[in-house]
């Protein structure tokens, strides 16, 4: 943790110029540029306002933002594994030719996606006030779930990034385990909904508890419980720290894969 911390700060001006040119490939010959990543997370709140409030009504009030408040921050957490998988492997060419730190192709590929997440925030908060649903004042609790996400999301990209170095197929089956793994998760259900013979089950999931807080904080409007916070960011602390470890006991060897 202190070597990750430590490269992360010597780095930290790379990382953000790898980070915003990520951002300025992603929306490259687009007419909007920077706007989709607030226009993005608006339409598809559009469409669940009209699909689940209008068409498909389910017993759960507010099922948009129910529903929203877990999908971003799984959106942000399946985009990053999408983008991270390939970081190392993609910039193989530049790590060929000058001598630099690996871990900033996959801190910077979340870090992109850290702002396309922040901004999403946005057009939820004023989703909520047009649907005239309560801003609860529990926001600001909201930090504590998001750096449990962030570390946890980092540590994971840590993970997948190497494996990808010595095997091509990773990128392929990250993609299949994020669709398991949201369904594996109570994003568009509760875990209430679960017959109680099986939740011991999805409590083995680490999302669960990296991302009970956001909706607690934005639909329940209610704090969590101290062993509940401990468990976000115990997750998101764990991930890292076995993540990186795996990382730098492999890093040396990637110039022979790549």
């Amino acid at each position: 943790m202190i070597e990750f911390a430590r490269d992360t700060y010597r780095y930290r001006e790379l990382i953000w110029a790898l980070a915003l040119k990520e951002l300025r490939v992603r929306y490259k010959r687009s007419l909007l540029g920077f706007f989709w990543a607030l226009l993005n997370p608006a339409l598809l709140m559009i469409v669940l306002t009209l699909v689940f409030g209008t068409i498909m009504r389910f017993s759960i009030d507010h099922y948009a933002v129910f529903l929203l408040s877990m999908l971003l921050p799984w959106t942000f957490f399946s985009q990053a594994m999408s983008y991270s998988v390939d970081s190392v492997v993609g910039n193989g060419p530049l790590l060929k030719k000058i001598y630099v730190a690996k871990l900033v192709f996959p801190v910077a590929a979340i870090v992109s996606n850290v702002v396309n997440f922040l901004l999403s925030l946005i057009p939820l908060a004023l989703l909520i006030v047009l649907l005239r649903f309560p801003l609860h004042w529990t926001w600001v609790y909201l930090p504590v779930p998001m750096l449990g996400l962030f570390l946890f999301t980092q540590g994971a990209a840590f993970f997948f990034a190497t494996a990808n170095v010595f095997y091509r197929d990773v990128s392929h089956i990250v993609q299949i385990l994020l669709s398991a793994w949201f369904y594996f998760s109570p994003i568009i259900y509760s875990l209430d909904f679960i017959p109680e013979k099986y939740r011991w089950l999805f409590r083995l999931n680490p999302m669960l508890y990296v991302l009970n807080g956001f909706r607690l904080s934005i639909y329940y409007g209610q704090l969590p419980s101290l062993y509940s916070a401990a468990l976000s960011l115990g997750c998101g602390i764990a991930a890292l720290m076995i993540g990186f470890s795996i990382f730098r006991h492999y890093q040396n060897r990637f110039i022979y894969y790549i």
